[in-house]
């Protein structure tokens, strides 16, 4: 299993061999300290947990500080879970990071990653706070006939006499967006190890500057 974290920059497009455009997303992908390795002995599974970016010192409590040995300041923390699939991917179990290999402080960056691996991207869709029904959920609104004034993007009725309350689950007006979404099927297509730039074909969730995690399939 591979994986690192890092940040979007935002879509471009390079060429191939033959001339063809390829839609990219750039994702800059700083070195990863590893912190913690769970294993099954101690923590009943096997995990790596890893730090990405910085912060202020000031805003990194005692109990964080103990945790980071002296690391570093790191600004997002995350878990990453090993099985008995994640181990093997194609059939090629030396190339695959396990976490009988890593240890705390160690650094991981793009060079874990080769051209044309399948990965997955995990990132949080974009945030549209508290929208309407007709951009919420696709309603088309009320008729435009005589009559009807001011009420086009209204929702409707939302119930019936009975049982006399809102069902569950009923399509109505909130918040929007913000979710966290998986994209697979992704393939890498360049990667630039002096930079830490990873071009990936395709898009990935999330708005420029979000937090997105790359993992092998």
């Amino acid at each position: 299993m591979k994986f690192i974290l890092g940040k979007k920059l935002g879509m471009s497009q390079i060429y191939d061999e033959k001339g063809e455009v390829i839609p990219v997303t750039v994702i800059e992908a700083e070195p990863n300290t590893v912190l913690q390795v769970k294993t099954k002995e101690k923590d009943k599974y096997e995990a790596v947990q890893v730090g990405f970016g910085t912060r202020k010192e000031k805003n990194i409590n005692k109990q964080q500080r103990g945790h980071f040995k002296g690391l570093g300041n790191f600004a997002v923390l995350k878990e990453f879970r090993f099985d008995s699939k994640g181990k093997i991917s194609r059939g090629q179990e030396q190339e695959m990071m396990d976490s009988a290999n890593l240890t705390v402080g160690q650094k991981i960056d793009v060079s874990v990653f080769t051209p044309g691996d399948a990965v997955k991207v995990i990132g949080m869709t974009k945030g549209k706070g508290f929208q309407g029904v007709v951009k919420r959920h696709g309603f088309h609104g009320m008729p435009f006939s005589h009559g009807h004034h001011s009420v086009l993007r209204h929702a409707g009725s939302i119930g019936q006499r009975f049982p006399q309350h809102t069902l569950k689950g009923m399509r109505m007006a909130g918040r929007m967006g913000y979710d966290k979404l998986t994209v697979r099927g992704l393939k890498i297509v360049n990667i630039d190890k002096e930079n830490n730039l990873i071009a990936i074909r395709g898009a990935v969730p999330g708005n420029r500057g979000g937090l997105v995690a790359i993992e092998s399939q």
